[in-house]
């Protein structure tokens, strides 16, 4: 039992936080890409993804302490919003898409699943996990 709880306290995800103008000025200048991704399964079938994404590979977001850093974007990203209704949606952060001030993404680098579009003005935290 010690080593489960040892386990769960060394494997958590460091959580970072921005706002939504932080967010904005930082994809000002981003392009949509499309990303190509690869499951290579038993017995070796090949199953590819694409989905449509934005090219930034580093983000600025402060920590618990309010210390900003820089950290990278990777397939592994994630971001949560959490909605002034206190609703929250968690999905990929290099699918991320900011257009007419509504952040879109997809749940899953593989097939196409999309969230439900969130207005900019109904966002009250967003948080990003590496």
């Amino acid at each position: 039992m010690p080593f489960l709880i040892c386990a769960c306290l060394t494997t958590s995800c460091a959580t970072y936080h921005l706002s939504n103008q932080s967010l904005l000025e930082q994809f000002s200048d981003r392009r949509t890409e499309t990303k190509v991704i690869i499951l290579i399964a038993p017995p070796y079938v090949f199953f590819p993804g694409f989905v449509k994404g934005n090219d930034l590979r580093a983000i600025t977001c402060l920590d618990q302490h309010e210390k900003e850093n820089v950290i990278p974007v990777t397939r592994r990203t994630g971001v949560r919003i959490t909605k002034k209704d206190g609703t929250r949606t968690t999905f990929y952060f290099d699918t991320l898409l900011l257009k007419d001030s509504t952040i879109s993404g997809s749940k899953t680098h593989f097939f196409n699943a999309p969230i439900h579009p969130i207005r900019l003005g109904d966002i009250r935290k967003i948080e990003i996990q590496k």
